[in-house]
């Protein structure tokens, strides 16, 4: 049986099935088999597959939780269309995505239509600007990404104080908050927030749905809990407060996104909530070697508030790792790509076995640079998204405004594109009466008076565009069932938007991949949406831009990249691994960064290093130089304080990479030196 292959640990862990369960798991300790495990055995031992839920943060890790369930369990005989989709398998989703299910039943009881679209950050901005467009001659001078930082924090901690702002400034952002809410409700729209917040306010106002929820989630899992903020957890204790059967499975170690709202606490006090909670620890780890785990063990003991455990390996002792100094940043670079094309040529370590972590982004500059002068081919993780491209924006924004035309965001985006009469100055006149109406853009072009405003031309161009808008949906809602991606085609050739966009660039190259990517994207519509069966053409599109809105990683192909080295921030890193790791710019002021003393957030930036050393499975090279290039200017660099909690027998100390290893004196020495240059 499958069970036989995991460790006692993990084992307990997943027979464990009734009451509250706290997994400890440790980096590379088989989280996510234990999860999948769970989930397969407690369908083994007879709950039913619908009575399982299991919430994780990204829908790549829900996606492999769901592969790796259905390849532990038999093969049944294909249900019944009686049974229903949702009763064949246990939900296995992120937060975002159980709450939309739930939203699509629920929200018309909270005055939202059900065919609610969600915004995500662009849209977010868009609302924004349009919102303080009128503020830009004051003195306020905060960017609408601040702006929605500060919306975001507040909605979730309903706290002014927290955002530190001025008097002035945070009376600014709760009256902003209050328009952009109506704003969105009046498009019959919701953020990622809005998600969570409305199932909380559901559960709250209309407890019935609450108790539906229940009855149907009798055995619940949260994947990488360390990371749920406050109003995640209120979620997960509304639909486990009574029966109890609460699986949550995390590292307070790596606990590195607190700057976002993610509240270690919910690990450390859940006792609190669930004093009859049994703890499993995992510290058996099958990625890395003993001496990366003992340097890293090391390192987070120095934080004091944590669950004790300690991380070890079969894989053996492994290399030392490789601590380097250099002159300058630009040395750093150099030196680093050196040593990765020595590696490729001498020992035939490709490149995508290599990753370069640092802890800023504009520390991938002369990397990148030095990168491109080896010719060594690479990829920056968090580049432009395929999101961003201005095709793609376009093509959803027309697919959102045949779903919920009130789209305000979406219909601004498209009124115009391409130029049908519809000019900026006509639809900055629909908008502002909008506004005043407190309804959408939509709604307003549809009443004669208002058209009656507009000059003739204007008049018969939005008269033109509401009939095929209408025609389009029309479609949807009656007959299309059929190939809703031949469809979209159609009319987006009718608009004459594809034509468009081929004449907008000058380089036919570009003109042809800007194509390319607006047909792929409208011929996905179909194969993401083949297992709603026979259902309208309204409901495929709608899961449509549900499963693009929350699961966008699903388009970046990763298992496609082609051989090449990976610069990623530690942040981005966490639940990545790699087998030859280099960690740079281990300095004062940016690991630790410089914020960390004045916030008081210098054990998050710990566990930020330990999650960067935890990511190397065979080799790990730590780098730190002299001096750095700030805004042009060479400034002195010192040494970060958290190499000296690294244990000596761990380390190895290089002057540059192709010196030989100091003596063990003359480690000692430098050891001794860094711990002074601190002033310890």
């Amino acid at each position: 049986m499958w069970l036989n292959k995991l460790n006692p640990q993990q084992r307990e862990a997943v027979q464990t099935t009734h009451g509250p369960v706290l997994i400890l798991a440790g980096a590379g300790t088989g989280k996510t088999r234990v999860i999948t495990h769970r989930i397969a055995y407690l369908q083994q031992k007879g709950v039913m597959p619908h009575n399982i839920l299991a919430v994780t943060f990204t829908n790549k890790a829900a996606r492999e939780m769901q592969e790796r369930v259905r390849a532990l369990l038999p093969r049944k005989k294909s249900p019944s269309k009686q049974d229903g989709p949702a009763h064949t398998k246990p939900t296995i989703c992120t937060f975002h995505s159980f709450c939309v299910r739930v939203l699509r039943r629920y929200i018309d009881k909270l005055g939202y239509k059900r065919n609610f679209v969600i915004y995500d950050q662009s849209d977010q901005i868009g609302v924004i600007r349009k919102l303080t467009s009128d503020w830009s001659k004051s003195n306020i001078n905060i960017k609408p990404a601040e702006w929605l930082g500060f919306l975001s924090r507040l909605r979730n901690t309903s706290s002014l104080d927290a955002l530190g702002l001025d008097p002035s400034t945070a009376k600014l952002a709760q009256r902003l908050m209050e328009r952009y809410n109506t704003a969105l409700q009046a498009c019959n729209a919701v953020d990622f927030d809005d998600l969570i917040i409305l199932t909380l306010r559901l559960f709250e106002e209309h407890p019935e749905a609450l108790t539906a929820c229940r009855e149907m989630y009798r055995y619940v899992m949260v994947d990488e809990y360390q990371d749920t903020n406050g109003k995640q957890f209120q979620l997960i204790h509304a639909l486990t407060s009574e029966h109890r059967n609460l699986c949550v499975v995390g590292d307070d170690d790596q606990s590195i996104y607190g700057w976002r709202g993610a509240e270690i606490a919910n690990l450390l006090n859940l006792e609190d909530h669930y004093p009859e909670v049994k703890v499993v620890k995992l510290e058996q780890n099958y990625r890395s070697t003993s001496t990366i785990l003992n340097a890293a063990n090391g390192v987070i003991r120095n934080n004091p508030l944590r669950k004790d455990k300690t991380l070890w390996s079969q894989k053996g002792h492994g290399t030392p790792i490789r601590l380097i100094l250099f002159e300058t940043d630009e040395e750093e670079a150099n030196g680093i790509v050196e040593e990765i094309e020595v590696q490729r040529i001498s020992t035939h370590i490709p490149w995508k076995e290599q990753a370069i972590l640092f802890r800023t982004n504009l520390q991938a500059r002369p990397i990148e640079t030095a990168l491109r002068s080896a010719k060594v081919k690479y990829r920056l993780v968090g580049s432009q998204s395929y999101f961003d491209r201005r095709e793609v924006k376009d093509v959803l924004a027309y697919l959102k405004v045949m779903i919920n035309p009130d789209d305000d965001i979406s219909l601004l985006r498209i009124a115009n594109v391409p130029a049908r009469g519809l000019s900026a100055k006509t639809m900055q006149t629909l908008l502002q009466i909008s506004q005043d109406r407190k309804t959408s853009v939509y709604a307003v072009m549809r009443h004669t008076d208002v058209l009656d405003r507009l000059h003739t031309a204007a008049r018969r161009s939005a008269q033109s565009f509401i009939e095929f808008i209408e025609g389009c949906r029309q479609f949807l809602q009656e007959e299309g069932q059929g190939n809703v991606a031949a469809w979209a085609k159609g009319f987006l050739e009718q608009t004459g938007y594809f034509v468009d966009l081929e004449h907008s660039e000058k380089d036919p190259k570009v003109a042809e991949n800007r194509l390319q990517s607006a047909h792929e994207l409208v011929s996905s519509i179909d194969s993401l949406t083949d297992a709603l069966g026979t259902v309208t053409g309204e409901a495929r599109l709608i899961r449509f831009l549900e499963e693009i809105t929350l699961d966008q990683d699903r388009f970046e192909n990763e298992d496609d990249l082609p051989d090449a080295v990976t610069l990623i921030t530690m942040h981005s890193c966490k639940g990545l691994e790699y087998p030859h790791v280099h960690i740079v710019g281990m300095e004062q002021g940016l690991l630790p960064h410089t914020r960390s003393v004045e916030e008081g957030t210098l054990d998050e930036e710990r566990r930020l290093f330990y999650v960067a050393i935890t990511r190397a499975m065979e080799s790990l090279t730590i780098s730190h130089c002299e001096s750095r290039k700030k805004y042009g200017q060479i400034v002195p660099s010192h040494p970060s304080r958290f190499l000296t909690e690294l244990p000596e027998e761990c380390v190895e100390h290089v002057d540059s990479v192709f010196h030989r290893p100091a003596s063990q004196e003359k480690g000692s020495a430098m050891f001794d030196a860094l711990k002074a240059s601190l002033d310890f």
